[in-house]
This record gives C-alpha cells, structure tokens and sequence, in this order.
C-alpha cells in the first residue's frame, strides 16, 4: 500500500517527535509499504529516513509554493519526488495517492490536512480509506471538538477517524 504520513516540519534529528517518525517509516516499509510524505524536514525528513534504511520506497510529494515560502529542497532519503506547483495540488496528491494516511503530532499545515482529507471522505469525493491519527494530542483535541461540536458531525462522520496511541499501534490498524 501506499500510506501518506503527515506531520510538523519542526522536530529535529534525536528529538522524540523525529525517532517516532523515524520508527514508524521503518514500521511500515518492514511491512512492504510505500511512504508518502511532504518531502521536506523534520517529521517528513524522519520517516523518509527510517522506511529508506529499511529498503521502502519514499515519495516525497514537494512544491514550488514551500521553496519560495522556505529556501529548502526534498531530503536526501527521497527516492522519488513528485513535484506540483501549488500547495493544494501538493495536499490533494498527497492525500488522493494514498490507500490510507496517518497524521503525527504537528502545527496548522497538520492540521489542514487532516481536515481536508476528513472532509473529503465526508462528502464522497474521496473512497473511504484509513485515517489514522497517531498520539494522544489528537484524540484529546478531536474529543473537545466533538464534545463542543457534536451536533454538526454525526456518529458516521467521526467513525471516519481512527486514533492510536503510538506508531506500533497505528502500524496495526492498517492491516
């Protein structure tokens, strides 16, 4: 499968957030997975680094609109980079590319395209495929939002979304 990991650009090498997402690209080219990811730094950077030390194949799906914004170019572990113009073509194919999609901790990028994606499989234009978001953060702050929001997202809505605890968990539910 091809499985679409997004996640903060700020976690440095030997910090937490980036040996999480070292560990879950090795995880899933273990289990002979393709990664696709934004192709740049921090948690884009590890879980290339991590599924490319195991043997995976990387896609790092990058964009003319983050160079121009961030002088910066596709990691070293990219073995193939798919270029768009723009920022929304970059999240559609980031998000269309994949058979399931898994989101790290991360800022509002993150968070864009965790609800984009959502939305999309709420209104069909996209087949409901696994979306799976990693850590506690997520599932305290999607547990405030349906509580403070529950009537404008039925229950088939939220079962949209999947939440594991760590990445070996999250590896699990794509099976």
């Amino acid at each position: 499968m091809n499985i679409t990991v997004f996640g903060g650009a700020q976690p440095k090498e030997g910090s937490s957030g980036y040996e999480e997402a070292r560990e879950l690209g090795k995880l899933l080219a273990e289990r002979g997975h393709a990664v696709l990811t934004g192709g740049y730094m921090g948690t884009m950077e590890a879980v290339s680094r991590g599924a490319s030390d195991a043997g995976g194949h990387v896609i790092g799906v990058t964009c003319e609109d983050i160079e121009a914004w961030r002088k910066t170019s596709a990691n070293a572990w990219v073995k193939e980079e798919r270029r768009k113009n723009s920022l929304m073509e970059r999240l559609l194919a980031l998000i269309e590319g994949c058979e399931a999609a898994m989101a790290l901790s991360g800022g509002a990028g993150t968070l864009t395209e965790v609800s984009l994606m959502w939305n999309l499989m709420i209104v069909e234009s996209l087949p409901p495929r696994p979306l799976i978001l990693v850590g506690r953060g997520w599932q305290s702050t999607f547990d405030q939002f349906f509580k403070e929001f529950e009537s404008y997202m039925p229950v088939h809505q939220r079962k949209l979304l999947y939440f594991a605890e760590d990445v070996k968990t999250a590896v699990e539910k794509i099976r």
